[in-house]
């Protein structure tokens, strides 16, 4: 892959006919020469850390100065990662389902401090007759768990999922309190956006993505599943079993979090055909580093894909405090993740973004005109990892 000059500065090349090797790993893109250092880290994490198959995108100024793949597709590294290459980027969704939402705020439909009932009526059902469109994109909402039994059939079909979401029992009084929507925040979030609109949030992204040129999806279609990349991630047996008799209500609430329907953190079926053609945006977005990069580019441009002034609230904190899923102190804004000390995405205070299982990110940097995509198939424990410090501490050294 070659490039020639652009407005950031000169672009220098990586053949992908013939990519670079270190250690017999494929290396190739495109990078800006100031951000060499970003291209050296990115081979380091193959060869010092661990990495098996990720791409990064960087745009600098509004110019793509770092776009970037390596590794491999597969656990046999018998497929190179191509440009094209998807894989699912687990809670780096959360943020762009969120985006949906918020462009119908930006558009009158609904408010923030309206109920999710006024457009989605059933939600009120068993006590959430309060709970807000602001309570639900900020994991006030009461709902991060189903109760009712749930299967991975269940999973594979989107009303299924989102009629028992808004039948269940809040787990607290909506506003209250919070705690991370791990799972349901793709059904309440999508939910509300296609109860909205008739559509479907997979069907409401692409013309958002279409805008910014982002590689993305919410559900696979059939012609694409060939492009993703296998997620490295195999828990070893069955799902825990879930005794409501020896647990606590809260301890309850997390277990059926990650596990009502079994699958719905990935397990058992991630890889499969039916897990990339569902829609759950909060937690099977399967995206290009740079299509999560070109959407927080895009965030970048006022009134592109949101008003500057709701952009601002909805990456601002909203809910501070104790969450029981995470188990630690969360600043949430509404679907975006405001930098913070515990969770940060670079030194500027005005930072948002949002990390995703195992490493992968995307997050814009208003003050220091960053936007930054980071997609990996190998999944280590949580969200920040040596890989992803190293890509996001070598850029800010480049500028």
């Amino acid at each position: 892959m070659t490039a020639g000059p652009d407005e950031a500065g000169v672009t220098a090349g990586l053949d992908e006919g013939a990519p670079t090797r270190i250690d017999e790993v494929p290396v190739s893109g495109t990078y800006d020469e100031r951000f060499g250092p970003v291209v050296e880290e990115f081979r380091r994490n193959f060869v010092e850390r661990g990495e098996v198959g990720a791409g990064l995108a960087v745009f600098h100024g509004g110019a793509m100065v770092v776009d970037l793949v390596g590794g491999w597709t597969d656990e046999g590294r018998m497929t190179v990662w191509r440009p094209d290459t998807l894989v699912d980027v687990y809670s780096v969704g959360k943020p762009i389902v969120a985006v949906l939402a918020l462009q119908l705020v930006d558009q009158g439909i609904f408010g923030l401090d309206d109920p999710v009932a006024s457009v989605w009526p059933e939600f009120a059902a068993a006590g959430k007759a309060t709970a807000t469109v602001r309570h639900a994109l900020c994991h006030r909402a009461g709902v991060p768990a189903i109760r009712q039994p749930m299967t991975d059939e269940d999973l594979w079909d989107f009303a299924t999922m989102t009629d028992a979401l808004a039948a269940t029992e809040p787990w607290w009084e909506s506003g209250t309190r919070h705690a991370y929507h791990t799972n349901t925040y793709g059904h309440l979030i999508g939910g509300l956006v296609h109860r909205a609109t008739g559509e479907l949030p997979g069907t409401r992204l692409r013309p958002a993505a279409d805008l910014v040129g982002a590689d993305i999806f919410f559900g696979v279609p059939d012609a694409e599943q060939a492009r993703c990349a296998d997620v490295l991630w195999a828990p070893k047996g069955k799902p825990p079993v879930i005794d409501p008799d020896i647990l606590t209500t809260e301890q309850l609430m997390v277990m059926l979090s990650y596990f009502n329907p079994p699958g719905y953190s990935s397990w058992g079926v991630v890889n499969t055909r039916p897990w990339r053609a569902t829609q759950i945006p909060s937690t099977n977005s399967h995206a290009t580093a740079a299509g999560v990069a070109r959407i927080y580019q895009g965030l970048l441009e006022p009134g592109l894909l949101l008003s500057p002034g709701l952009l601002a609230e909805a990456t601002s904190p909203q809910s501070v405090g104790f969450c029981p899923v995470l188990g630690e102190e969360v600043t949430f804004g509404l679907g975006f993740k405001p930098t913070t000390p515990r969770r940060p995405f670079g030194p500027n205070p005005s930072a948002f973004g949002h990390f995703g299982t195992g490493g992968a990110v995307g997050f814009a940097d208003p003050m220091a005109g960053i936007a930054f995509g980071y997609a990996m198939n190998h999944v280590i424990p949580r969200w920040q990892s040596s890989r992803n410090r190293a890509l996001i501490d070598a850029v800010y050294r480049c500028i």
